[in-house]
């Protein structure tokens, strides 16, 4: 805790750090992609980590989410399992996002 003054204190508070299933090196939680199982079962991007259900994250590089999807690292993580549809679907979802992501941070 810092002590700006006798009469008012400001709590810093760490950022909260999670590990990369593709890569499995830690980094900040809001530098990586958030990948949840939903109540029904099934598996979807969570671009705003605030979805509910068990998540898994990913690094926004191509390499970590073709590691992490093809290796069952994910379905592991989740306690979940995917079907050949489905990984295709994340894999090409994943693509487009960070097509997204290097776009918005190249402008």
């Amino acid at each position: 805790m810092r002590i700006i003054s006798r009469t008012q204190a400001v709590s810093t508070k760490p950022a909260p750090w999670r590990t990369c299933l593709g890569c499995r090196q830690i980094k900040a939680k809001r530098e990586m992609i958030r990948l949840v199982r939903t109540r029904g079962g099934g598996i979807e991007i969570d671009t705003a980590g605030k979805k509910e259900g068990r998540g898994a994250y990913i690094c926004p590089d191509p390499d970590c989410w073709e590691k992490a999807l093809n290796n069952k690292q994910l379905e592991h993580t989740l306690r979940s399992s995917l079907s050949k549809d489905k990984r295709e679907q994340l894999i090409k979802s994943g693509k487009d996002l960070l097509k997204e992501l290097t776009g918005a941070k190249s402008q």
